[in-house]
């Protein structure tokens, strides 16, 4: 079976040559890590981070050396949308059992505490890049969940099994044919 990483590449492409990380470090805090070599839960700064960025760079654990933000491995989002920059962090969400064929593989968008992206627009921004491609977008604002992509009319469809009509069929079918492992089974 292929890792997430390998995953997140053939979904998005390889990370962009031009984009690091710099002094961004929101995903040390933010995301849940439990992986083999490393664990620590969502929201809790890493206990490894410092005022410099990580204290043990040079010899992280494999997780923090193959996870990579969507904001680097996306050329269309803006330079502005660094997750420090914008208050949005962008990553490839795997979720073993999924409620619905959308969580399983999707993209989430979570605004960071504080964050203005949406009052500036940059949430509005994000999302139209990200909503371009057949993945389910979710979009998390620290209370709710909510999926952006595909459209609420195509959503219920998938997920009801009803057919769709005509003007939806085409992308009803590409959602349940790329999706459907995912649904919960009964």
């Amino acid at each position: 079976m292929q890792d997430a990483a390998d995953l997140e590449t053939n979904m998005l492409g390889p990370v962009l040559a031009d984009r690091s990380c710099g002094d961004c470090t929101a995903c040390c805090t933010v995301l849940q890590v439990a992986s083999p070599d490393f664990a620590k839960p969502a929201g809790v700064p890493c206990k490894h981070l410092t005022a410099a960025g990580c204290g043990i760079h040079a010899i992280r654990p494999h997780i923090c050396r193959s996870w990579f933000c969507v904001w680097r491995r996306e050329a269309d989002l803006p330079e502005a949308a660094r997750p420090d920059r914008s208050g949005l962090l962008i990553s490839i969400s795997f979720v073993p059992e999924p409620q619905n064929c959308f969580e399983g593989v999707s993209i989430n968008v979570r605004l960071l505490a504080g964050s203005d992206a949406i009052a500036n627009g940059m949430a509005a921004r994000v999302l139209d890049v990200l909503c371009e491609y057949l993945i389910p977008v979710w979009f998390s604002d620290g209370d709710e969940k909510m999926l952006m992509h595909p459209s609420p009319d195509v959503a219920r469809l998938v997920l009801s099994g009803t057919p769709a009509p005509t003007a939806l069929h085409d992308e009803v079918a590409a959602w349940r044919e790329q999706y459907g492992m995912f649904a919960p089974r009964r």
